[in-house]
């Protein structure tokens, strides 16, 4: 028999004899030794394992010393399996459950990070990022001392900023698409719920863009009021930006709505409407 054969036998062999001995503990119906292997899973990393085993005794050993080490490490599986919606509700549901734990803090914190782990690019849905922020801002409440204060604050402010990348993408996305009104609508909702983002000059100057292209493709009984408004959005930016990159065009928008009304004033007293 060659070497190479021997190896691949004695390996087959092995890996039979592990699988063996999971099975049997995982049918043998002894809490006592399914719980004990399912610990010494979870410190060897097996967390498949672990966790399947965890599944068979959790309500065997209810009010038992041993049930809050369980409970936790069966919410740390599901985390380190990449199952974040179920490692999120289990390290919660630990913290409701056990609430004199001296665990309870990093378990609300590790609920609160699994939604984090949830959080996509900010063209997607964002649900599970504002869950996170929440939670977040729950543990900070609750543990204003905690060393993870910082951490949890720099992370709040990370998706803060995805949300905002999400809401000025929406924005742009009705101003490309020619829908004027709801692009200034999605822009000032930005600017309401983000005052301190980094876009605002832009947002501002893309406010009054999309107010005067409004105007412009109103109804001539509309036209007035509308180009008034932006008129008030582009002396709102200038106050704001006297000297910015957009200064120049926005007093010439202003300049374009100032006449545009003349006209359609003109237009509406010698009735050619």
């Amino acid at each position: 028999m060659s070497n190479f054969i021997r190896i691949f036998v004695f390996s087959f062999l092995f890996l039979t004899a592990c699988k063996s001995e999971f099975e049997k503990i995982r049918i043998s119906g002894d809490v006592d030794k399914i719980l004990n292997k399912a610990f010494s899973y979870y410190e060897k990393e097996e967390y498949l394992k672990s966790q399947t085993l965890f599944e068979l005794v959790l309500s065997s050993i209810k009010g038992r010393t041993e049930s809050e080490k369980a409970y936790f490490q069966y919410a740390y599986c599901h985390y380190h399996l990449h199952e974040y919606i179920l490692g999120a509700y289990y390290f919660k549901n630990f913290a409701n459950t056990f609430t004199s734990s001296p665990l309870r803090e990093e378990a609300l914190y590790m609920a609160a990070y699994s939604n984090y782990k949830l959080s996509p690019i900010y063209k997607l849905e964002q649900s599970n990022t504002i869950k996170a922020i929440d939670d977040f801002q729950t543990f900070v409440n609750l543990f204003p001392s905690s060393d993870r204060v910082n951490l949890c604050n720099q992370l709040i402010d990370e998706m803060r900023r995805k949300l905002e990348q999400k809401a000025y993408a929406e924005g742009e996305l009705y101003y490309n698409l020619r829908q004027y009104q709801s692009a200034v609508i999605s822009f000032d909702n930005l600017l309401r719920d983000y005052p301190e983002t980094p876009e605002a000059e832009q947002v501002l100057f893309l406010i009054a863009k999309s107010q005067f292209l409004l105007a412009d493709n109103s109804v001539v009984e509309k036209q007035v009021d509308r180009f008034n408004e932006t008129i008030r959005r582009c002396d709102d930016f200038v106050e704001k930006y006297p000297s910015g990159k957009f200064t120049k065009e926005i007093k010439q928008v202003k300049k374009e709505s100032n006449a545009k009304i003349s006209e359609v004033k003109k237009r509406l007293k010698d009735g050619k409407v």
